[in-house]
């Protein structure tokens, strides 16, 4: 008999809701109202751009059309990738924590069919798949490795999870059909192999979060034991590609295909949140030293190799060739966030705010409707457009795993701002809007971060509980005022201030700063990165002197930049860097002349957030600034 459908702590409407008491807890998304700012801003695109945009592609791309031509609504072949189903569960789940927000009635009659159709074409066991009941009929389940059946049930239930957040169940009762499929088929005492691209994990842990079943859990505990004993075999990029080369406990290194690692541990992080005895600690830790010390760009990108969608060698982290796809960026952000409701330390919420303000941010169009897959540091002079690597953003890919996770990730970002604990609540990332703090208390935040440096707080009523500030690791100089007078000196990670406070800002400097990359990352050796607050800047071809090749620009050993003014076009600061020069480009490709050419002054070039180029042209960019 099935256990009840929804458990009594199911009320908590966020992506992430541990079973067990942790270091953080989230907060529910409706106790978070936003009010502009660049993230307020953002998810206003989102819902008015990047949502109606995955909505009409999702018939123009044949995703919708794929379930109807199995109820014999439609004659079109089959569409897309085989994974094609998956792009619709995340656009539902954009859709459904809208609706946990607020009423999204312009959106119902796309969601009422994409439902209507799902039902229909579910098979009476509960499998249920496009792919695999169409063009690949009759072979469900024989190619775990390529298949993505579990990736794209894992995309369905988080769908069904937040509808049911906001009171609506039946795609729930879609998902939970086709669960207890996967239960008979691989629980224990079922097949012993795996999917080959994880996700599903992730999202059976919050299934037994929300239902109460058990089940659910040790389901997924079960996956993820069972990877790493090569089951799945080598295939074209190799086991480590599928996440099948190292069993969990085991590994120490972050390897393979990025999305697919990441995904897979914030599952694992999911089932340490969740279970007493998991004993994935310290395989975590160093995973995340892995990832975070060696093999992560500095604009918070991850994946360095175009093969295999792949993570590299250590320091193996080239600009001009950087994957850094948007959905690795989006992963991250997932298993940082996890990893800090865990043991709450800062640097969690440090990677969150990068990959956020850079990696994440610059795939998307000023207008929400046009998108990067990969997100390279640097775009040579006539660069050769490729689909997974274009000069310009485009307004969708045969392979759409990025919009639509932008649109999920953007609708939910209310639940990845402020967590809480027993005796005290953390902001952690900085955009103005009221927050419920609890005890009936509402935090109002008034602030322009990350362009100015000042973070206002005030409080209805004095706190009740210590409230927490993250510093973030790359602030100098902060200050910090409680009820109008200045606290003690501030260094990076939480301040405490204490209850009862009616207010409290904060100064976090956001000066320009350059920065460079450890001596072993070759890619950028000689050359820095300009990074004002959390934001990392670039040059970008549109900006420089006619006739100006951008490979020829170099900029001081020793530079300075200075803040330029707004760009209202692109809705942002701009940073003017001194003293440019033009490097000559010699004729040879390998010239045996070691002499130095005269260089040429250019004087001041312009600079702009990375997350902003190619808005106005398709020219070069880059990140990483060579030097004299």
């Amino acid at each position: 008999m099935r256990r009840s459908m929804v458990s009594a702590s199911a009320s908590l409407a966020v992506p992430a809701a541990p079973a067990r008491p942790s270091a953080r807890r989230p907060i529910d998304t409706r106790r978070v109202r936003l009010d502009g700012g660049f993230i307020g801003d953002w998810q206003r695109v989102n819902r008015d751009g990047t949502i109606p945009h995955c909505i009409e592609r999702m018939e123009t791309s044949g995703v919708v059309d794929n379930l109807r031509r199995l109820v014999g609504e439609s004659d079109a072949a089959f569409r897309g990738p085989l994974f094609a189903d998956s792009d619709l569960y995340k656009t539902l789940e954009a859709i459904g924590w809208e609706a946990v927000r607020g009423d999204v009635a312009e959106f119902i009659p796309f969601v009422d069919e994409a439902i209507r159709l799902l039902g229909a074409v579910q098979e009476r066991d509960g499998y249920l798949d496009s792919y695999y009941q169409g063009p690949r009929v009759g072979e469900r389940f024989t190619d775990l490795p390529q298949g993505h059946e579990m990736y794209k049930l894992g995309h369905l239930v988080q769908a069904a999870i937040a509808w049911a957040h906001s009171g609506r169940t039946d795609l729930l009762e879609i998902a939970l059909r086709y669960v207890e499929l996967v239960h008979t088929t691989f629980g224990g005492g079922g097949r012993d192999d795996i999917d080959g691209h994880p996700e599903i994990e992730t999202a059976l842990v919050e299934l037994s979060r929300f239902t109460g079943d058990d089940r659910h859990r040790e389901l997924a505990r079960r996956m993820v034991e069972l990877r790493g004993y090569r089951t799945i075999g080598e295939g074209q990029f190799g086991g480590a590609y599928y996440q099948d080369y190292t069993p969990v406990r085991e590994a120490r290194e972050a390897t393979g295909h990025a999305v697919r690692q990441l995904y897979l541990l914030a599952g694992v992080t999911d089932l340490e949140l969740d279970v007493a005895d998991a004993g994935y600690r310290d395989s975590l830790d160093a995973l995340w030293s892995s990832v975070h010390t060696e093999k992560l760009y500095v604009t918070g990108g991850l994946g360095s190799r175009h093969r295999g969608e792949s993570f590299g060698d250590p320091y193996e982290l080239p600009a001009d060739r950087a994957y850094s796809e948007t959905c690795a960026a989006i992963a991250n952000l997932h298993w940082n966030w996890r990893m800090l409701l865990l043991d709450g330390g800062g640097q969690y919420a440090d990677e969150i705010e990068r990959g956020l303000y850079n990696a994440i941010a610059v795939s998307t169009s000023l207008d929400g409707r046009a998108y990067f897959y990969s997100n390279p540091l640097q775009l040579r002079t006539g660069h050769t457009h490729e689909e997974d690597a274009p000069s310009t953003r485009l307004d969708w890919y045969f392979c759409a795993c990025c919009p639509p996770n932008l649109a999920r990730l953007l609708s939910s970002i209310n639940a990845y701002l402020v967590t809480e604990s027993d005796d005290a609540v953390q902001f952690q990332i900085y955009t103005p809007g009221s927050f419920d703090i609890g005890d009936g208390i509402t935090a109002t935040v008034e602030t322009n971060y990350p362009w100015t440096p000042d973070v206002h707080l005030s409080f209805d009523a004095p706190t009740t509980r210590t409230t927490q500030f993250r510093i973030p690791a790359w602030a100098v100089g902060v200050t910090v005022s409680v009820d109008g007078e200045l606290a003690r000196p501030v260094s990076p990670g939480f301040l405490d201030v204490p209850a009862g406070a009616s207010s409290v800002s904060l100064h976090i400097p956001v000066e320009p700063v350059f920065e460079k990359a450890h001596p072993w990352v070759d890619g950028a050796r000689g050359a820095l990165a300009l990074r004002r607050g959390p934001v990392y800047y670039c040059l970008e071809e549109a900006d420089l002197p006619e006739g100006t090749r951008l490979e020829n620009v170099v900029i001081p050993e020793r530079p300075t930049a200075t803040e330029a003014g707004q760009d209202d076009g692109l809705g942002v600061p701009v940073l003017a860097i001194a003293d440019a020069r033009g490097h000559a480009a010699p004729a040879d490709l390998y010239p045996s002349d070691l002499t130095e050419t005269a260089d040429s002054v250019i004087g001041s070039v312009r600079a702009i957030p990375y997350f902003r180029w190619a808005n106005r042209t398709a020219g070069a960019m880059r990140v990483w600034m060579p030097t004299t």
